[in-house]
């Protein structure tokens, strides 16, 4: 067993502050696909109504580059010898849920499935936590729980009955642990919800479970949001101290009995370098998991960002035979999705371990009885250092049209037009009301874009004419890719934070680091079957 490490801070803030889709919409999005008509239309989508847009906002500079893409998938029939631009359809034979009442919490997230499929197993735990101080109440009452994975459901009130959902960044921890205090479970997330909202916590448990696990929390300083204050003139934190501890344990023998695990040692390097090897198939009643280690060989180490593993993804598709159907994860392509929980662990890379990845699939998408699962590798993103800049003078925009080109951007099949710019009040973070607080300005280039690489991890700079640098902040909505698998973005818009006209007229835009999408991979693995899956006994 690991003990608890000490890069446990850094992992619950890129936990809570990784950017993700809102859930409502994310909801409403699926719910919406699941009315469109899955035939041929005359343009070649297998979908018959206009596509939603996918909500894209990529930061760059001063935060880190974060975006999630929302696509509508398909499952499509799936034949070698066919062609691939018109694929026919299936739609997926869902495995029909109980029909048992769920708790008010999961009622109306994702969650309610699971909780369906695992509560008449025996594998949802009420550990009934209801602590109330100073009028600030905090109640557990349904665990999910695995072989895989726990997910716990925390309801967090103010004293006039408002809730919180951004409450545990700084106010304390809470660790999953054997007896002896030795950790046994690390933080994932959940692909399919907002990640800052913290009511829901995933937690994804170790090759080694003991039979019993300790759950306790170390909760006492509650931000409960954010003031302005008129007399200096910004926003502030407003914190209580509570006294949220809690404890209690979780019986792991049954969720562990219902499971089925299959060691792997498959192993493939790309020509750049890059080392896979699958170490682990976990198939639980809630989703089938796939472990895979990754390395990288000196050479491609050297071309990488120092933050390559915060980004690092794979893209991959799973063919199924007996059922003729595939479907395609990760990436820019066309009806990709998110695995439905994540994980990227970074606790080995300073001692000179791999980077472990684990995707756990939706049984609504890869259903846990499908066998003879072949994985498929398409190609993986890394951020590479690959500085590349354009020489910008604002003078030779024209006014007299709306659209002329008076700078250009080219990088990696990467192509950016500029042909317009504007001033905008340089604000906080954070949503402030109708209140006129200026901090200086930035200049908003306005543009289109075609790109072929991952969305993110990528980094800007602007340099202006005395060598000052200005972080850049990167805004668009695009649409579902081209037939080149290339997001398309007409309305995309670059902010140069603190640049304004007193700076000049001319400067320098860099990208010095892209989040290069690599397609140059040839690796197919038959993932193990198996012979009954005991939850179905």
């Amino acid at each position: 067993m690991k003990p608890i490490s000490k890069d446990e801070d850094r992992l619950w803030e890129e936990h809570l502050y990784r950017e993700e889709p809102d859930s409502d919409f994310t909801l409403k999005l699926m719910q919406k696909l699941d009315s469109v008509s899955m035939e041929s239309g005359e343009d070649g989508s297998p979908f018959v109504k206009k596509s939603i847009k996918a909500h894209w906002k990529r930061r760059t500079g001063i935060a880190a580059a974060a975006v999630v893409i929302l696509a509508g998938g398909a499952w499509f029939a799936f034949d070698r010898t066919a062609e691939p631009a018109q694929p026919a359809v299936n739609a997926v034979d869902r495995l029909p849920l109980p029909n048992i009442p769920v708790p008010e919490a999961l009622k109306y997230s994702y969650f309610a499935d699971d909780y369906k499929r695992l509560k008449p197993l025996g594998l949802v735990v009420n550990p009934d936590i209801h602590i109330n101080d100073q009028g600030y109440t905090l109640k557990i009452e349904d665990v999910l729980v695995d072989r895989s994975h726990m997910v716990m459901t925390m309801q967090q009130t103010t004293p006039d009955g408002l809730g919180l959902s951004r409450s545990l960044y700084a106010m304390g921890r809470i660790h999953v642990t054997d007896e002896e205090g030795r950790q046994v479970a690390t933080l994932a997330r959940d692909a399919r919800t907002k990640g800052p909202l913290t009511e829901r916590l995933l937690f994804q448990f170790y090759d080694e479970i003991p039979d019993k696990v300790v759950v306790r929390g170390e909760l006492r300083n509650l931000n409960v949001g954010r003031y302005y204050d008129y007399e200096k003139k910004s926003y502030k934190d407003r914190d209580v101290k509570v006294d949220w501890s809690f404890q209690f344990n979780i019986d792991m023998t049954k969720a562990k009995t219902l499971a089925v695990e299959n060691s792997m040692d498959n192993t493939y390097t790309t020509p750049e370098g890059l080392k896979l090897d699958m170490t682990q198939l976990v198939r639980t009643p809630n989703g089938t998991r796939l472990d895979l280690n990754v390395k990288l060989e000196d050479k491609l180490r050297g071309k990488v960002d120092e933050n390559w593993a915060s980004y690092m993804s794979i893209i991959y598709h799973l063919e199924i035979p007996e059922t003729n159907e595939y479907r395609i994860f990760n990436g820019i392509r066309p009806d990709a999705r998110q695995a439905k929980f994540q994980l990227q662990d970074l606790s080995d890379l300073r001692n000179g371990g791999p980077l472990k990845l684990s995707e756990t699939w939706d049984p609504a998408f890869v259903t846990v009885d499908a066998k003879n699962i072949r994985f498929v590798l398409d190609g993986y993103t890394l951020p590479v250092k690959e500085e590349k800049s354009v020489e910008v003078d604002l003078e030779k925009r024209r006014k007299d049209t709306n659209f002329y080109t008076f700078a250009q951007f080219e990088q990696l099949g990467d192509k950016i037009l500029f042909y317009d710019f504007e001033y905008e009040p340089l604000m906080e973070s954070y949503d402030p009301p109708k209140i006129d607080v200026k901090e200086g300005y930035s200049l908003v280039l306005k543009g289109s874009g075609t790109f072929r690489n991952a969305f993110m991890g990528d980094r800007w700079v602007a340099v202006d004419s005395d060598g000052k640098e200005y972080p850049v902040e990167v805004n668009g909505y695009p649409d579902q890719p081209n037939n080149n698998s290339e997001y398309v973005e007409d309305d995309l818009q670059l902010k140069i934070r603190g640049f304004n006209e007193e700076k000049g007229t001319k400067f320098t835009l860099k990208r010095t680091v892209v989040n290069r999408e690599y397609r140059d991979v040839n690796w197919e693995v038959d993932l193990p079957s198996y012979d009954s899956l005991p939850w179905l006994k």
